[in-house]
């Protein structure tokens, strides 16, 4: 045999060693996307360890994942916060350039006359659009109201229907039996393709219609008369810390319909009333977490669940009874913070972080997750380098609004352990409330120090937890916050300003 044949042999055996040798190509990670419609992260034992609401499967994300500690929706221009904030988590766009909301037209670039604040194709560069672009397979079952309706025909499996009662058929057992029904045939028809699914829930907004066991659990009935409260049972759970009677000022919004016409509330702010829609709250929630458990099995039996990120929060949080708000039409933590958990590939277990991120984000960090880039009509930004223990925040300042009523309404801006929250209206003229959050995470104010209020409530305010913003030691901390709501303001294309506030040019 000649030298150049065995050349010819040696490189042939190496190629077969190569070719023995070479890796696997990494799977694609699957995506569970998890909302929940109305919940404030402290209804869960992973933001408040005291909490009566019983979310094993939740709890058990928590463990095996990461906890986001300052995870905000952006907020709303209009009463029903949920549709800019699903918009929001659509379309990776800020608040002010969604394609829907004051003054909103849209154009494909500056010079055709129009005010260019989202593009005229977005629809081609939503969650759906991106995904399917990519080869995943996607599916979605959520209500079917205040959502973005051309986004979620994007689905390739879509399943929507508002489901708030009681029952399996009727509730969020259906959520959960739609998604059951994708995974059997996805596993059945041997599809290869990753898959993405948003599994939204309707509850627990109310109706807050939970099953008969849950809301005997949490000592709940579904109230239907006016003339008097429901009973207090000792199941039910405790107010919440900063429960108030009423709130101490106009908000800008106050005849909402959360604050006057949720069926089993209305404008009652007792002791019983709250206590009962907190149980009734809760039975919705553990249900959630059921049906949450029940997906989960399916994706573990299927040997998917390792190689799955579950990303599980809510649209926007609740009051119910905090600061004597029932709805999510204001920006105090309870309503403005959403909760974040996140369980996947490559994630430490039991570890949490600020974040520091918007619900805008999501888009972005999905597509991170996947391998994906994200489109170019994306606002957001990845937090995955947050979930991987790179970084502990992707941003150091948050902006929130809500002005679904008089206007300008609510602004809000967050900086490190500062909150300042401005408000103005007609009624209620201008008022500013500024808030230490490290030393007052409750944001106490100083109707929570009435004996009356503490001797129903249990709560026990120091002396310093109470708005800031007239205390003299905090003035320059004030006019730093005042300046940055106002740069907020401007950088996000809020349309208003306060009075007390330079105009805007043009103006």
């Amino acid at each position: 045999m000649n030298r150049f044949a065995n050349i010819i042999l040696v490189a042939v055996a190496m190629s077969c060693v190569a070719a023995v040798a070479a890796p696997e190509p990494a799977k694609r990670p699957n995506i569970l996307f998890i909302l929940a419609d109305d919940q404030a992260p402290y209804d869960l034992k992973a933001y408040d360890p005291a909490s009566k609401l019983e979310t094993p499967v939740i709890d058990s994300l928590a463990a095996r994942g990461v906890v986001l500690d300052a995870a905000y929706h952006m907020g709303s221009f209009s009463g029903a916060v949920c549709s800019p904030s699903r918009h929001m988590i659509m379309t990776g766009r800020s608040v002010w350039h969604l394609p829907i909301g004051p003054g909103q037209r849209k154009g494909k670039n500056a010079g055709d006359g129009f005010n260019v604040r989202c593009p005229a194709d977005i629809e081609d560069h939503v969650l759906a659009s991106v995904f399917n672009s990519a080869g995943y397979s996607t599916m979605r079952t959520c209500k079917d109201q205040n959502s973005y309706e051309a986004a979620n025909k994007k689905f390739t499996v879509r399943h929507d229907a508002t489901k708030r009662e009681g029952t399996a058929e009727g509730g969020s057992a259906w959520h959960a039996e739609r998604v059951l029904d994708f995974l059997t045939d996805h596993e059945t028809s041997k599809d290869e393709k990753p898959f993405l699914i948003y599994y939204g829930f309707s509850h627990p907004h109310d109706v807050r219609d939970g099953t008969p066991e849950l809301l005997a659990k949490y000592g709940a009935v579904n109230y239907t008369d006016k003339s008097q409260p429901p009973p207090l049972d000792a199941a039910q759970p405790p107010l919440p810390l900063a429960w108030l009677p009423k709130h101490p000022f106009d908000n800008t919004n106050m005849d909402v319909r959360d604050e006057v016409a949720v069926s089993g509330v209305w404008k009652r702010r007792d002791e019983a009333t709250i206590r009962n829609e907190l149980g009734r709250q809760f039975a919705c929630s553990e249900n959630i977490d059921i049906q949450i458990g029940r997906v989960l099995d399916k994706l573990r039996d299927m040997g998917e669940l390792d190689n799955t990120w579950i990303i599980y929060t809510a649209d926007h949080g609740m009051a119910i009874g905090r600061h004597g708000l029932q709805g999510k039409q204001n920006l105090y933590e309870a309503t403005w913070r959403v909760p974040l958990i996140v369980a996947g590939p490559g994630v430490k277990a039991g570890t949490r972080a600020p974040g520091n991120v918007y619900l805008a984000d999501v888009l972005a960090t999905l597509c991170d997750m996947a391998g994906i880039e994200a489109p170019k009509s994306n606002e957001g930004k990845s937090f995955l380098p947050v979930l991987t223990g790179e970084v502990p925040e992707i941003r150091d300042v948050l902006y929130g609004v809500y002005c679904g009523g008089a206007k300008p309404g609510i602004r809000s801006v967050r900086k490190g352990d500062w909150k300042l929250i401005k408000y103005e209206s007609p009624v209620g003229g201008l008022m500013t409330q500024l808030f230490n959050l490290k030393d007052n995470p409750e944001e106490f104010l100083a109707e929570h120090h009435d004996p009356a209020v503490m001797a129903v409530s249990h709560a026990k305010p120091q002396p310093h937890q109470k708005n800031l913003a007239d205390d003299p030691a905090q003035a320059e901390v004030r006019r730093e916050m005042e300046a940055l709501l106002l740069a907020e303001m401007q950088r996000h294309d809020d349309p208003f300003r306060f009075s007390d506030q330079p105009a805007k040019k043009g103006k």
